[in-house]
């Protein structure tokens, strides 16, 4: 990382930053493109839950190539300054990598679901529609490196 100073290297504020951000960004590739996607995801014990319709791009994409790029930010806010050098972003995010697995079997899509839910504060004793479950994917995205970074003003108020 070029400003070594707002790397985050600590393994619990990096998951803290996954547990409080509410929307992510998975990037695919798309033949010679990248494809990029936002959505709303549970983090738990290394990996992303997302839920998916069981057809459209995505899906086909991560069938020919799961192999993905991911983005947080939390907390992001733009600061105002007399000049226009002098305003800034203060942030705090991640940038990943990792696979993503397709899980169909109706357990599994519960349990993430469950994982998506209560990031978003839902109760812990949720019901769920069967039939809603089984017109869906849950996508399990397992990650194998992320890094941190932080604005040099993220302590200021």
């Amino acid at each position: 990382m070029r400003k070594a100073r707002q790397e985050i290297t600590d393994q619990l504020t990096l998951e803290e930053i996954l547990r409080g951000a509410i929307i992510c960004r998975m990037a695919m590739m798309d033949g010679d493109l990248p494809y990029i996607i936002p959505f709303n995801y549970g983090y738990k014990e290394a990996c992303l839950y997302i839920h998916s319709a069981q057809d459209g791009k995505k899906i086909d994409l991560l069938r020919k190539n799961s192999q993905v790029c991911f983005e947080v930010e939390d907390s992001m806010e733009i600061t105002k300054g007399d000049r226009a050098c002098d305003w800034s972003t203060r942030y705090r995010s991640v940038v990943g990598y990792g696979n993503v697995e397709i899980l169909s079997d109706e357990a599994s899509k519960q349990q993430g679901l469950e994982v998506i839910m209560a990031q978003h504060g839902a109760p812990e004793l949720i019901e769920f529609n069967p039939k809603n479950i089984n017109r869906m994917v849950i996508l399990k995205l397992t990650i194998t490196s992320m890094t941190g970074k932080q604005s040099s003003n993220w302590n200021t108020r």
